[in-house]
């Protein structure tokens, strides 16, 4: 799951001049991040002549390049010592028919597999430099970064380009509504209603429901899949409707869809915890971030 905007004409501009049989995007890397990716190594033409997935070590030492061959100033190349595979490809036909039907036709992935085995028959395999925003989203912090990254006067990736832009999907929902709300620095999808809360540094989803006297604050919520009838849930006893109960705080957290959150809860990650595995109570922490679990239930008062 990856973030960015690219123009792939450019992309396959480069690989028609180079005249390879395979191109691979490729991402300026810092050490802090490389185990995470496949790595590669290059000569001078930018001709990739190594591959490692996921090293650490000695391995992930091992592959350090200079990166000023990619266009880097010696600055940036100091800090960015690693190539990261975009995971995106440009293939010559006859090559990708040739590696799928004979050389590798039970393989499964063509990052770990295919285009490793590709260099290795003696294939030229060359690096595409992307030297734009890009962010592998597939991680909870990641995820929770790029996110409220967005609500940022400039952020590192906006959905705002009239050049490129992104639509998303059309739901015919009704605007929002706020009645009495303090809200700063915030992004608020369609469909919401929110009542009486001070809402800062967050991004909430589509069909949010959020009750009187809420306080949300370095937070994803990622809304509802659909809206509750009085009577599914509000009318009966001791059913804790979708949405956040009045008088809670959440903070620096992820609310998954159709969380069921009671009145006067505190997520907060009160205790600093920076793992816990509390799905059977409906939520974990990764890297120190809540996340509330898809249609879990959190009981009125609870403390996290």
């Amino acid at each position: 799951d990856h973030l960015y905007r690219m123009d792939y004409e450019f992309f396959i501009a480069k690989h028609r001049e180079s005249g390879a049989d395979i191109t691979v995007g490729a991402v300026p890397m810092d050490e802090e991040r490389a185990a995470a990716f496949g790595l590669m190594k290059i000569d001078d033409t930018g001709r990739i002549i190594d591959f490692a997935e996921k090293p650490e070590g000695d391995e992930l030492k091992a592959m350090q390049v200079d990166t000023t061959i990619l266009g880097l100033d010696a600055e940036r190349a100091a800090d960015m010592p690693y190539i990261a595979s975009m995971g995106i490809y440009v293939f010559k036909r006859e090559c990708m028919e040739s590696l799928l039907s004979e050389h590798f036709p039970l393989a499964n992935d063509f990052g770990s597999e295919v285009i490793p085995g590709a260099k290795d028959i003696g294939m030229h395999i060359q690096a595409y430099l992307f030297d734009g925003y890009w962010e592998d989203i597939g991680t909870i912090k990641a995820f929770y970064e790029s996110n409220l990254n967005l609500t940022m006067p400039k952020p590192n990736f906006s959905f705002y380009d009239r050049k490129a832009p992104i639509y998303t999907q059309s739901r015919f929902l009704p605007p929002s509504k706020l009645m009495n709300c303090d809200v700063s620095q915030s992004i608020i999808g369609d469909g919401c209603f929110i009542e009486n809360s001070k809402i800062h540094h967050s991004v909430i989803g589509l069909r949010s429901i959020i009750s009187t006297g809420c306080t949300i604050e370095d937070a994803l919520l990622m809304g509802a899949d659909y809206y509750e009838e009085y009577d599914e849930c509000e009318a009966i006893p001791d059913c804790l409707p979708i949405g956040i109960g009045a008088g809670s705080t959440i903070r620096k957290a992820i609310i998954d869809k159709n969380a069921r959150i009671g009145m006067d809860c505190q997520i907060i990650n009160k205790e600093g915890v920076q793992e816990a595995s509390k799905e059977s109570e409906g939520y974990f922490i990764k890297d120190g971030i809540i996340t509330v679990c898809k249609d879990a239930e959190i009981s009125p008062g609870t403390i996290i």
